[in-house]
């Protein structure tokens, strides 16, 4: 099973682990973000929910994930291509879209300023 980690992480300790990575230590997979208000402003409800039916799905088209998702395909087809600038999900042959991964994990803190 492949999993992503979804962080709100630093700059300095995502420049860490690509440096580690660089030395050939295993990272896994992350998608990195530098603060909680740009994760959720990326990831809004229904784009996680999107995200959601798209996990382990594989390639799809627009209209596939609309149909998944039980949304508008306009809506849909707005949501993909954001979440592929953001760099979420790639792009496939023949317009389809892909998370490639089969889980997702979230992990940050909130703590006191």
């Amino acid at each position: 099973m492949r999993t992503v980690t979804l962080e709100v992480a630093s700059r300095e300790k995502t420049d860490r682990r690509v440096l580690a990575a660089f030395e050939g230590q295993p990272q896994g997979d992350f998608l990195s973000f530098e603060t909680p208000a740009l994760l959720f402003k990326v990831l809004t409800p229904t784009r996680w929910e999107l995200l959601s039916a798209l996990t382990g799905a594989g390639p799809v088209t627009s209209g596939e994930a609309a149909e998944r998702s039980g949304r508008d395909a306009n809506a849909v087809g707005e949501d993909l291509s954001a979440l592929a600038v953001a760099g979420i999900l790639d792009r496939a042959h023949g317009g389809r879209f892909v998370f490639p991964y089969d889980a997702v994990h979230v992990d940050f803190f909130l703590k006191a300023a």
